[in-house]
């Protein structure tokens, strides 16, 4: 028998996602980009009134800021409850439910007479906010695996990075002319465009036939056969520890700039935008890099990268050293390196669980606001000034690095060459 009569070995089945035309892909990039924006947006928009918010509900600096936290946790428990919801519903009901709640919050955030009550309801806007979180990221999932959805989640990080840019200073236009209840009116109203271009311009990307049925004994074992996975584990710790960092940044920097530095409100909103200039410029060269090195390669090295950054924003702070430009320079360095992890991680964690999309992305996305939920609060505990800020920026990045290197093991995991398209982990 010769070789030209042995059969050639068959092609790798296209996704759904690389079945679509350029013009498609724009369209689910645009509309998941806004899906993604209501995360960040609910995060950051009220952080130039946090001072105001301090004084106005008589409040300390930690106690306000656990009214982010409540926001965190929100968006974490909700993900663990809508990501199997949307694995058995289908993408968009879930979504459109937990987008209403969010707007349900925000309209009660205006008439919120105690920082309790506040703290409460941004826990429940933080539980409408994930289902648009899990349910773009299970739709990643659902249409493209591997590298295909590193580069989708790269230019998702886009919008990740531009909502941090325009939401504070968005929060300090409208604090222009009203109080900082005015700013949970702009959420009420942005969340309404959410859920009617949601409704008008997203398919269902879950068919019946992919649908799982198990109830709550299958989600419990689908989170079993989760945990059990070491290497899954390992990425989205690795992706949460980065997000603690960067909440860190988020849960410190009205204080340290407001504060410590006397920046006003309309400034603190510019300069808090700036630092994302870095985070946006790194997630849009991550697909440039995919090219020469895998996901594993620019993951590792950007962590190695965000925990030097982070000793010497530590030393900086500490030291005085700089200034105010000395603490901007290796904090937004420390986005940047952010901006390389925190799509890879998720985009190898996920592809190894196609068949449980929701479940898996909700889990990653519990972690990435559960742990930085809990940098918020270690922050104000800390102190309000640079150093306590810089401290948890450094330990996140550090703690990444660590868990990479003995749980995640990057060395093992791997792209596989015959099929471009996918990303494994062994």
């Amino acid at each position: 028998m010769t070789m030209a009569s042995e059969k050639a070995p068959p092609a790798p089945e296209l996704t759904p996602g690389e079945l679509m035309s350029t013009r498609q892909r724009v369209k689910l990039v645009l509309v998941l980009g806004a899906l993604i924006a209501i995360g960040p947006l609910t995060i950051d928009m009220y952080l130039p009134s946090l001072p105001a918010i301090t004084v106005d509900l008589s409040a300390t600096a930690a106690q306000v800021q656990l009214t982010l936290t409540g926001t965190l946790l929100g968006l974490a428990l909700g993900q663990l409850v809508i990501g199997p919801l949307s694995d058995k519903l289908g993408r968009r009901t879930p979504l459109l439910a937990g987008v209403a709640v969010h707007v349900l919050a925000s309209v009660l955030c205006v008439i919120a007479p105690n920082l309790e009550t506040l703290g409460t309801l941004r826990v429940l806007q933080g539980l409408g906010a994930a289902a648009s979180m899990v349910v773009a990221m299970a739709i990643v999932r659902d249409l493209f695996t591997g590298l295909a959805a590193a580069t989708l989640i790269s230019r998702l990080m886009l919008v990740m990075g531009a909502a941090p840019i325009l939401a504070p200073t968005l929060g300090s236009i409208t604090l222009n002319w009203t109080s900082w209840r005015g700013v949970f009116v702009v959420l009420a109203v942005i969340g309404i465009g959410i859920i009617t271009l949601a409704a008008l311009a997203l398919p269902e990307t879950l068919p019946v036939e992919r649908r799982r049925s198990g109830g709550i004994a299958g989600t419990l074992r689908d989170y079993g056969r989760l945990f059990s996975d070491r290497a899954y584990i390992g990425l989205i710790l690795v992706a949460g520890l980065a997000m603690a960092a960067m909440f860190a940044y988020v849960a410190g920097s009205s204080f340290v700039f407001q504060e410590q530095y006397g920046l006003s409100e309309q400034q603190f909103g510019f300069v808090f935008g700036a630092g994302a200039i870095g985070l946006i410029a790194a997630t849009q060269a991550n697909p440039i890099l995919l090219r020469r090195w895998s996901p594993a390669q620019v993951l590792s090295t950007a962590l190695v990268f965000g925990a030097v950054m982070g000793l010497v924003l530590l030393a900086f702070a500490y030291t005085g050293f700089g200034g105010l430009p000395g603490i901007l320079a290796p904090l937004w360095l420390v986005l940047v390196s952010a901006g390389l992890a925190l799509p890879n991680a998720p985009a190898l964690a996920l592809s190894r669980h196609g068949e449980a999309a929701g479940t898996a992305a909700a889990l990653l996305g519990a972690v990435q606001f559960g742990v930085g939920a809990l940098a918020a609060p270690l922050v104000g505990t800390l102190g309000t000034g640079a150093i306590g800020m810089a401290l948890v920026i450094a330990g996140g990045m550090i703690a990444a690095n660590l868990v990479l290197l003995l749980v995640a093991r990057p060395w093992q995991i791997a792209v596989d060459e015959n099929e471009p398209a996918v990303a494994v982990a062994h």
